[in-house]
């Protein structure tokens, strides 16, 4: 078995739901020398990528880039656009759901999550009807912000933005939206102007391919509006300075200089490819993906076809197994990294990342570890899910 102190050979195969794999062009983006953040080249550069990231959320209004993770940004969005006490009504579809409720908690906002009751809401997307029957039951509009996450990458479950913004103008309520797409944009079909959305929130180390260390905030008028008159504390996070900062392509605080160069590169590569080009990717990885789970003889943990995620497959394990156990077996024998089952699901599952600089060897690669690892671990597969894969990425 490998060693994890010592050094294996070949590659290692990182095919956790984040962070994804980083390619070679933009790792050396990255090792460029530092310049003046406050000189005219970094201003270029500033420019350039303000603009840029605007064409990935498909939004011509302002994006904030912070030098924090997901989890900054999401504060980011609550802490600018509300105040202390304000309603939020939350949608539980799995972890990050959970985890985006216990930070407004702690933040001093009345938190509701809708879903179902016990481990089944952990299975499906999220149900647009319940948000519209709640909005309709708040006629005097007590609550100021709807939060739903787009893809949830601890089950495995995409939802559909655009029937909760539906819900939300069919309750004829002003709630603004707010919508973790931290593990979808830059994979998965993302519309930020067009679903209506008031704040889309997102990191760098999915979809966009970078390590981690960048958080996104792409915001409406709407948004920016209600950020003049929320009073929650906010220092670092403040839209106000960093809009005004950004029209000549700065920042109000020192910006992290090199993770921008890799975000240059990151959007060039995407744009070369194009963005429905790279959905229609990750569409047909995750099905070879799913195809290759069901030969197996198991099951994913989303049970709703329509909400299968395009950029990670949650694998539910036989009963018994512990999934936690599984990957320790294929991460030592094979060098393969795999997402863990978080929260409710933890021991239960073990996810397959095919999210970023992915194609198909690469999953098949990953397959295969599984299924070697599955064997070795002593599970009985009903058939092969390498076969399975290769059919369909042939």
């Amino acid at each position: 078995m490998l060693k994890l102190d010592s050094h294996p050979s070949g590659r290692h195969f990182l095919h956790v739901p984040g962070p994804s794999p980083v390619p070679a062009r933009i790792l050396r983006a990255i090792s460029l020398p530092p310049i003046d953040h406050r000189g005219p080249e970094f201003g270029q550069l500033g420019l350039k990528v303000l603009s840029g990231i605007q064409q990935i959320f498909k939004t011509k209004q302002p994006v904030i880039i912070y030098s924090a993770s997901g989890t900054g940004a999401w504060e980011g969005a609550l802490v600018n656009t509300l105040s202390p006490g304000d309603h939020v009504l939350m949608y539980e579809t799995g972890q990050f759901a959970t985890l985006w409720k216990k930070l407004a908690d702690r933040l001093g906002f009345k938190t509701e999550f809708l879903g179902l009751s016990g481990i089944k809401e952990w299975r499906y997307g999220v149900d647009a009807a319940k948000i519209e029957a709640r909005l309709k039951s708040d006629t005097s509009h007590q609550i100021k912000a709807v939060c739903v996450v787009h893809n949830e990458t601890s089950t495995g479950v995409i939802s559909d933005m655009a029937a909760v913004r539906k819900a939300i103008d069919a309750a004829r309520h002003p709630a603004l939206l707010m919508v973790d797409t931290v593990s979808g944009l830059g994979s998965a079909d993302y519309r930020h102007d067009e679903w209506g959305v008031d704040v889309s929130i997102c990191g760098s180390q999915k979809g966009m391919m970078l390590p981690p260390g960048l958080g996104f905030n792409a915001l409406s008028l709407k948004a920016i509006e209600a950020s003049k008159s929320a009073k929650s504390a906010k220092a670092f996070l403040a839209w106000d300075e960093i809009l005004e900062s950004n029209k000549t392509g700065y920042w109000p605080t020192t910006p992290s200089v090199n993770l921008l160069y890799g975000l240059h590169e990151a959007m060039e590569m995407l744009m070369t490819e194009g963005l429905e080009n790279v959905f229609a990717r990750h569409r047909r990885l995750a099905s070879a993906c799913r195809a290759a789970v069901f030969a197996w003889g198991l099951e994913v943990q989303c049970l709703d076809a329509a909400a299968y995620s395009p950029v990670v497959t949650a694998v539910v394990t036989p009963e018994g197994i512990d999934a936690d156990a599984l990957r320790k077996l294929i991460l030592e024998r094979y060098n393969l990294s795999l997402g863990t089952g978080l929260g409710k699901v933890k021991g239960r599952v073990f996810r397959i990342g095919h999210m970023g600089d992915c194609n198909a060897l690469s999953l098949l690669a990953a397959i295969s570890g599984c299924e070697m690892g599955m064997k070795a671990f002593g599970i009985k597969l009903k058939g092969s899910g390498v076969l399975a894969a290769q059919e369909l990425l042939q």
